[in-house]
């Protein structure tokens, strides 16, 4: 099976040193199987997007040397895509619309592994006329049943959909697509067969896969990389105010990422491009630590 792999960074914030682990990691294993590398812009949540972050995360990648193959997807140009992936799960009878409100629904749910677990309520119980006259979302129901996997990475995981997660959003109140549904449809559309990426979406995987089973689509091969955290011991992300990449240091971050990816030290360079390529030449996913990074003690060497 030929590799096709993907880098799908949101343009809610500019990429920092957690994104240039990601798409270093990403383009290494690709390029070492001699695979494609795609670039995809999750753009489907305009009230939380940067303006002008997409266009700066395509320079900055273009600035560290990245190559990707093909034309940029957006998410904001596939609605049609996530259409029709929802009008088969709603003729299989695979999905239903849910009328509550998030603070209703969480009135009543317990503790999940990603959150607070929906009881099912529209499932089991017709709407009350008045909620039948506003949007629903429309939730996949899930079996009461294990969906796991074994991760190049992080080894075998698995979790009971039911009791772990509950009935998820597909397609929200507000009439946005729920990621889970979209990265889904993408990566079947785009033939993606490999997907590496950070172990803050583990959890959301076993939904992943039980979407891909639903709709009849492969089941892509899973790496998920340990996070980046500052010296809090927090994920180095937006929220949590991670500096976006100097383009002035591109060598020492490149450098400093491949370290964290246990690549050997590479020789002096000429340009970002050089790098890249030691890093496909001697990319090892086992070497790879399944444990969260700690970048302030390797700051502090």
């Amino acid at each position: 099976m030929s590799y096709i792999g993907r880098f799908a960074p949101s343009p809610t914030g500019l990429l920092h040193i957690g994104s240039l682990l990601t798409a270093l990691a990403s383009y290494a294993d690709a390029r070492a199987h001699g695979g494609r590398w795609l670039l995809r812009m999750e753009d489907l949540d305009p009230p939380r997007e940067m303006a002008g972050a997409a266009d700066h995360i395509l320079h900055t990648l273009e600035a560290f040397g990245f190559e990707w193959d093909g034309e940029v997807a957006y998410q904001s140009r596939r609605h049609a895509l996530y259409r029709n992936a929802l009008d088969t799960l709603r003729q299989k009878q695979l999905v239903y619309p849910c009328y509550c409100s998030r603070k209703q629904w969480q009135a009543h749910a317990r503790p999940g592994a990603d959150g607070p677990v929906y009881d099912g309520r529209c499932y089991r119980l017709p709407p009350e006329p008045a909620d039948a006259r506003k949007a629903p979302a429309w939730r996949l129901h899930v079996p009461d049943a294990d969906i796991g996997f074994a991760d190049r990475i992080v080894g075998r995981y698995r979790q009971n959909l039911a009791r772990d997660i509950g009935d998820f959003v597909l397609l929200r109140a507000d009439g946005f697509w729920a990621y889970q549904l979209a990265v889904v449809a993408d990566d079947a559309e785009q033939g993606v067969t490999h997907i590496v990426r950070g172990q803050d979406l583990l959890v959301s995987t076993p939904r992943q896969i039980y979407l891909q089973q639903c709709l009849g689509h492969p089941q892509p091969a899973y790496a998920h990389l340990p996070l980046l955290t500052n010296g809090h011991g927090q994920k180095w992300s937006k929220q949590t105010l991670a500096p976006a990449l100097d383009l002035q240091r591109r060598e020492a971050l490149l450098r400093e990422v491949a370290a964290y990816l246990r690549l050997p030290p590479a020789p002096a360079v000429d340009k970002p491009q050089d790098l890249l390529a030691w890093a496909v030449t001697h990319w090892q996913m086992e070497r790879v630590p399944p444990h969260s990074i700690d970048t302030t003690a390797r700051q502090a060497t």
